[in-house]
């Protein structure tokens, strides 16, 4: 029998990074003496999002991975740099599109820092309370999806109940439940509506009610533990070579929170803890999430309590649109109103990066403005993208059965991926 070509050893058939053979792999002489390659995805039902994940397996053990993330073609970066700063918003929505509001008031800070505006207390005190709310909604739809996937079920339906209880909220405030767009440059859309604060009372307890219940159905569940202790281990360090932040981060004890380190909308004016993890495993990731879930209804319940008077915008009307009453009565606020719409905020030239702790990881836009009512650059740091480059180390090793509980600790949002 004539001996394969030795050029032919490499080559790649299509099924991803994880290049295979013409023979495969030997290990040894033991039973299992070649590998296999299995391709996980793209279908989304597991993955969370449109991502491949090419895995060489020896049995059931996880020799080697490759993630590829590159399924998603919208070319956000591309698209804000086509329309005026205010447009952006509904594009932002769609970054992570469970915890939008979070999104808006990134891209908004970003852009008043070009203007060096501040927006009023009142704003400030707003969008921390959405942002919170936004947050609590984000690791509940991680936390619910993940305990359904290793078969909690039941915890599931609890924690996305909690999830609607907020969503009405948001509804209220916004008049939308997932893609907003509320945030303004210089303000926010909506001031918060009549009676919402007894809303948010009613909602914050009935959510800590399930989230009790929760508690006692998972957290000391024997299955549950077994399936997500020392399983996909980071350490700190390793958590800061590959640049990780967010519940992902803090669970390998790495102490970094934005609205710690660089605090902004008025978050050093509320007392909140930073739950941080110590073995970096998915359990860490679990709790840290869940803990981090009454942190944010700490903070909601102080800025509600202490919610200052006042405008929610700057008063600035080649900033903010004129109030309809103006533009309708006088041909000052017909004019900015007009001009507004056509041209959109002017900046003058500079550049300008804001980091805010994102439901996943600090979200950061970096954005150059050439004097125009269009961004001239735009570029996000988007946590999932940043975080889908630790996944491979968190593979090798695991079995099979791990990959689809540490993509859901993982917390992969696909829109944070698209370039």
């Amino acid at each position: 029998m004539k001996a394969p070509d030795p050029e032919l050893l490499n080559v790649d058939y299509g099924v991803g990074g994880v290049t295979t053979h013409v023979r495969s792999r030997k290990l040894g002489d033991d039973l299992h003496s070649e590998t296999m390659v299995l391709n996980l995805g793209p279908a989304h039902p597991a993955t969370h999002g449109t991502v491949r994940i090419v895995a060489e397996l020896s049995g059931e053990k996880i020799l080697d991975a490759d993630v590829e993330v590159g399924y998603l073609h919208r070319g956000f970066e591309k698209m804000c740099e086509t329309v005026d700063y205010n447009q952006v918003m509904p594009y932002a929505d769609r970054l992570n599109y469970v915890s939008p509001i979070i999104n808006n008031v990134g891209w908004c800070l970003t852009v008043e820092k070009l203007l060096g505006v501040e927006v009023p207390k009142r704003c400030q005190y707003i969008r921390v309370i959405m942002s919170e709310i936004s947050r609590i909604t984000d690791h509940l739809t991680c936390l619910g999806a993940s305990a359904m996937e290793l078969g909690a079920f039941t915890v599931m339906l609890y924690m996305i109940e909690a999830r609607e209880l907020l969503w009405e909220l948001v509804e209220d405030v916004t008049g939308a439940r997932l893609t907003i767009s509320y945030g303004r440059v210089g303000g926010l859309k909506y001031d918060l509506p009549n009676g919402f604060a007894a809303k948010l009372d009613a909602a914050l307890k009935q959510t800590r009610k399930i989230l009790v219940d929760c508690d006692r159905l998972l957290t000391r569940n024997r299955i549950f533990i077994e399936r997500m202790c020392d399983v996909a281990t980071i350490t700190a360090e390793q958590a800061a070579d590959f640049s990780l932040t967010g519940p992902i981060a803090r669970a390998s004890g790495l102490n970094y929170d934005v609205r710690k380190a660089f605090p902004y909308s008025s978050y050093d004016e509320f007392d909140f803890e930073v739950p941080l993890g110590s073995k970096g495993d998915n359990y860490d990731r679990f709790l840290v999430r869940f803990y981090e879930i009454e942190q944010s209804m700490r903070i909601c319940e102080q800025a509600i309590s202490r919610l200052p008077d006042g405008p929610i915008a700057v008063d600035d009307p080649h900033i903010v649109l004129v109030p309809k009453d103006q533009v309708y009565g006088s041909i000052d606020g017909m004019i900015n109103h007009f001009e507004m719409v056509m041209y959109g905020v002017k900046p003058p030239k500079g550049e300008a990066y804001i980091p805010v702790e994102g439901g996943t990881g600090e979200l950061g836009f970096y954005t150059i403005s050439d004097g125009s009512g269009y961004p001239y650059k735009v570029h996000v740091r988007a946590p999932s993208f940043i975080h889908m480059g630790v996944m491979r180390q968190m593979l090798l090793g695991a079995a099979v059965a791990d990959v689809v509980p540490t993509f859901g600790m993982i917390n992969m949002i696909g829109g944070e991926c698209d370039r």
